[in-house]
């Protein structure tokens, strides 16, 4: 009796364990691998509405050292380069800069090169089905939100190199709002030659950790009385915005995989009507609270923006 009860507890640990086994996230942690240990050289386009920005992203894996550059193609350009955990951001009509931080903030969700499993209590994990994507066959992966509060997040992998190939985020109805496709995909066994020209430039000091932000902001100040689950506080300043260097109260939220901006000030001259404003995935509500006005930004529906902003008021 002892040995069957023995054999039923190996077959429902199996069972439990098997369970807990969930392809498309060996699929995202494969990928997140990739990334960090591949050598290629990729074009894509980030595609919001009409308008589309080109990107070249390069990275290797030269010893122990990881060199990634991206960069922008229209326009004036911006250009960014990490060498292990340091990232310097070459912008137009600014001073070049550089932090101490592993991961560059780009067009790609920087948590899915990173830990996946912090999103597991707000996403699901699914495995779609296989298509073509430049050229390449590609296995689908969808990061479905468990809410109706955010978007939901597809991403199309290389199934040779395990390397992003394309991605969307997707509303509930199934529609693409903003997609990022690569146009050109090289693998190569050895970094390209531009990647390894990286080590041979001088960058700036990185900056400590404090020196970007704005002045402490007494917290205090304002309650916002509703978030989606999930989201919790990074960081919260006082500065003034560049557009109309007006001071503001500035509050940064983050889910682990979206982010989501506060921003708290004095009305404008000229009573503004309350209304959003959407490109892409990207939503911008502006509220009118009466004595003050509250605009909130993020890759989530407008509805969400709109209670975010709605269920700011002063702390009494």
């Amino acid at each position: 009796m002892k040995v069957i009860s023995f054999v039923l507890s190996l077959v429902v640990s199996f069972t439990v364990f098997a369970n807990d086994t969930n392809p498309a996230k060996d699929l995202l942690l494969n990928m997140a691998n990739a990334v960090h240990t591949r050598n290629f050289d990729a074009s894509f386009v980030v595609v919001k509405g009409k308008a589309m920005e080109p990107y070249r992203w390069v990275h290797a894996k030269q010893g122990e050292t990881e060199l990634e550059h991206l960069s922008l193609l229209n326009g004036a350009g911006l250009e960014m380069v990490r060498i292990n955990d340091q990232v310097t951001y070459f912008e137009p009509q600014s001073q070049p800069y550089s932090i101490n931080t592993d991961s560059i903030a780009g067009p790609i969700p920087e948590v899915l090169f990173k830990d996946i499993e912090a999103l597991s209590s707000q996403y699901d994990f699914v495995l779609g089905g296989k298509g073509r994507i430049a050229g390449r066959a590609a296995q689908l992966v969808r990061i479905e939100s468990k809410d109706e509060y955010k978007y939901n997040y597809w991403i199309w992998l290389d199934t040779e190199s395990s390397l992003l190939l394309k991605a969307a985020y997707v509303n509930h109805q199934g529609e693409a709002l903003e997609q990022l496709q690569l146009t050109h995909i090289s693998v190569t066994e050895q970094p390209a030659p531009m990647i390894l020209e990286v080590l041979n430039r001088n960058f700036p000091t990185p900056l400590p950790g404090n020196a970007l932000e704005g002045e402490k902001s007494n917290a205090t100040n304002w309650r916002i009385g509703w978030l989606p689950n999930g989201f919790k506080l990074l960081k919260s300043d006082r500065h003034k915005l560049d557009l109309n260097n007006e001071l503001t109260d500035y509050f940064l939220y983050s889910d682990g995989f979206v982010e989501i901006s506060v921003f708290v000030q004095r009305p404008l001259p000229g009573r503004r009507l309350s209304g959003s404003l959407t490109s892409g995935a990207t939503t911008i509500y502006v509220h009118n609270g009466g004595n003050f006005d509250v605009s909130v930004v993020g890759n989530v529906p407008s509805q969400t923006a709109k209670a975010i902003a709605e269920s700011v008021t002063r702390a009494l």
